[in-house]
């Protein structure tokens, strides 16, 4: 397997005199080899996998309720397509799953949420900012090209909607622009946030550090990291398809397959550099809820 040096670039919080992380070269072998990986961390550990990520089905529902007063139909497909814009961010802790499992360490829903205590939770915050503006933005640009090919007028049904989009000349107008347009913003988000997140989770890289870096793996994976993108596409449209329920297999299948991907994009640290390590936090049985609301006076009693 081939490397890629690129330029040496200081990373954030790695110390001033740490290289840029070393790109490989891959092939569709190594996207075969994370999406099994991604599927063994998803059958180790499935009731926790769906917890964290049924609220996508959950979200999606709630999204298109929300604008169920302005037309539903218009941008349901939009806000379906627009979960893969936010799906990096929304699987950090499947990462950190997956790289608990990786380690030999136990991956649990409890576990996952150690993330937040990340070094780099703050640049993930950021990163992921980044990402919603992005679907927001996308959503909006839909919205535009409906109301440029149709009006304000709403659709009455389903069945109207379908023979608007399929049967007019305006409908095909919208098909292909909507189609071309949503590629762009799925392309920006694939470069960006391919393995931003994986190594800022991994190394504690800074967020522009972490997205140069995805942009160098998918300038030098050109073809791989297409390849990637059309199979998370065809992935979540088929999560999509029976009202969102699919999502809670696909989101965390991609989300483990992303953190093995990263894996076999990014080369191993040579000589990592140790960080500090997080105080030890003690979890309390439920029956003293309500004083664990106050230790003070459990030091206090003692």
């Amino acid at each position: 397997m081939a490397t890629f040096h690129g330029n040496v670039t200081p990373m954030a919080q790695s110390g001033p005199k740490a290289a840029a992380p070393v790109i490989r070269a891959i092939g569709l072998t190594e996207l075969h080899r994370a999406l099994q990986r991604g599927w063994e961390d998803f059958k180790a550990v499935p009731s926790h996998a769906i917890i964290l990520c049924i609220i996508y089905p959950v979200l999606g529902l709630m999204l298109a309720r929300a604008v169920l007063g302005y037309s539903v139909l218009p941008l349901l497909f939009p806000l379906a397509a627009g979960f893969a814009l936010l799906g990096p961010f929304a699987a950090l802790g499947l990462y950190e799953m997956s790289r608990r499992r990786e380690r030999g360490e136990e991956a649990s829903a409890w576990d996952a949420l150690e993330v937040v205590r990340s070094p780099s939770f703050g640049a993930m915050l950021g990163l992921g900012v980044l990402l919603l503006a992005l679907f927001v933005t996308w959503v909006a640009t839909a919205q535009a090209i409906y109301i440029a090919a149709f009006g304000y007028a709403g659709a009455t049904g389903f069945t109207d909607f379908a023979l608007r989009v399929l049967t007019t000349p305006q409908g095909w107008w919208m098909i292909v622009v909507g189609c071309g347009v949503g590629f762009l913003f799925a392309l920006v988000a694939l470069c960006v946030s391919v393995v931003s997140f994986p190594l800022m989770l991994d190394r504690h890289a800074g967020a522009g550090g972490a997205m140069v870096t995805s942009l160098r793996a998918v300038a030098h994976n050109p073809i791989p990291m297409a390849a990637w993108g059309l199979i998370v596409a065809m992935l979540l449209v088929a999560g999509t398809l029976p009202a969102f329920i699919g999502l809670a297999v696909v989101i965390p299948l991609l989300g483990h397959a992303t953190w093995h991907l990263y894996r076999e994009v990014i080369e191993p640290e040579l000589n990592p550099q140790p960080l500090p390590p997080r105080p030890h936090r003690e979890r309390k049985p439920a029956a003293d809820f309500p004083a664990n609301l106050f230790p003070w006076r459990s030091k206090d009693s003692a």
